[in-house]
């Protein structure tokens, strides 16, 4: 499905770019729609792309006539979607994001759903609406007004966001990989910090195209491998006053006992001796407590220089999912969501992806924040928005 999603042809751009105004403007209308029940899904990351691009294939505007109808359509902020796991290669410079980016608009004209461009801010549970903010384009011009979506059945699916755990000059120094902007702000910083080296005058200094990498999951230990190669590329191009194996250094920064730790202590293992064999420096049962200008201090009193910090190290939901019209939430903001993926205090409402605290039978914490986790609970979903419209019972996600 992945590949479904994300490998969309040069065709599929350039309809989304033709009568981008007619067509958001369409979007807004009923078209036809009246009479079908409303599913709205907020959030157009992989669980909640997966889920519309499904919905709209099976139920939507191009079903089949013997097929149970629905109108459905997605509430997105962003105007293009790059799948998460890659913005570490965004961000290290080894590919181009615009090769891999979906335009949503393309997408809901192929797949039978609609696309509402706006932010969700608000709920109203009792009239069954989502309000939505104004959007702005870069000059501050308004595109589209405040307004309000009304559903039958609503899906949030709105991923998360980087949770720095309150750390003293987190949001000041470091960089984030949560969204393309910022995979390509790192990328950006990282590729003047080597021009910078190349033209001053006097040496490269101690710390200056060092960069330190806060967390060891999958985004963290794959960045840290990418960096080491694509670095050294970027030397290759002619920035001769730049010794790689003298002048930079890529250091991995983990608070667990060791890297990777949501996988099988076998593939920590392997992944940390394929890292020390590149000479990328780790560090495990590392708690940072600051990060500066020039670098970050841990939790025993050391300081590691850096030019560039990258902060991959945990994750929490959207801070709107804690006024949302009295829904549940944990303790980093996700929904309580019941094993069918109904919300604790509301049946219309479903969670999935990253937003949603999903039990799993027979753990203490819910599903991890992963996109194969995503793709699963979306598949579940269409079977689930299925049932509903049939007026069968629910099964649980497992």
């Amino acid at each position: 499905m992945a590949e479904v999603l994300y490998r969309q042809t040069q065709y599929d751009a350039t309809v989304a770019d033709r009568g981008l105004e007619v067509v958001v403007r369409r979007a807004d209308g009923p078209l036809g729609d009246a009479g079908l029940h409303k599913i709205v899904v907020v959030g157009g990351g992989a669980a909640g792309l997966e889920l519309v691009t499904r919905l709209g294939d099976r139920l939507g505007r191009r079903r089949s006539s013997s097929k149970v109808g629905a109108s459905v359509a997605l509430v997105e902020i962003a105007r293009t979607h790059l799948w998460k796991p890659l913005l570490h290669e965004a961000a290290a410079g080894s590919m181009d994001p615009g090769e891999y980016e979906l335009n949503y608009l393309a997408q809901a004209h192929w797949h039978g759903f609609r696309y509402r461009l706006g932010e969700m801010i608000g709920l109203d549970r009792a009239a069954k609406e989502v309000h939505l903010g104004a959007t702005f384009d870069d000059e501050g011009r308004q595109i589209t007004p405040p307004r309000s979506v009304g559903y039958d059945t609503l899906v949030i699916a709105i991923g998360s966001v980087t949770n720095d755990f309150g750390t003293p000059g987190v949001a000041e120094h470091a960089v984030p990989l949560e969204t393309p902007a910022q995979a390509a702000r790192f990328n950006r910083r990282l590729v003047n910090a080597c021009i910078r080296a190349e033209t001053q005058d006097g040496p490269v200094r101690p710390g200056q195209l060092h960069v330190a990498i806060v967390g060891a999951g999958a985004t963290g230990a794959e960045l840290a491998a990418e960096l080491h190669r694509t670095t050294r590329e970027v030397v290759a191009y002619g920035l001769d006053r730049i010794d790689p194996e003298r002048d930079i250094r890529i250091v991995l920064i983990e608070a667990a006992d060791r890297i990777l730790p949501g996988l099988p202590e076998r593939i920590s293992e392997a992944a940390r001796r394929l890292l020390d064999r590149m000479g990328i420096e780790i560090h495990t049962g590392a708690k940072v407590t600051e990060v500066t200008a020039d670098g970050l201090r841990l939790a025993d009193g050391s300081f590691i220089a850096s030019e560039l910090v990258a902060w991959a190290a945990g994750v929490k939901a959207p801070e709107v999912l804690r006024h949302v019209d009295g829904l549940e939430v944990n303790r980093i903001n996700q929904l309580v969501v019941e094993p069918t993926l109904q919300t604790t205090r509301d049946p219309d409402i479903f969670a999935i992806g990253d937003c949603a605290a999903c039990p799993r039978q027979g753990e203490p914490t819910p599903v991890p924040p992963r996109a194969q986790a995503a793709h699963q609970e979306a598949a579940h979903m269409v079977r689930q928005i299925e049932r509903r419209l049939r007026g069968g019972s629910l099964l649980p996600y497992t």
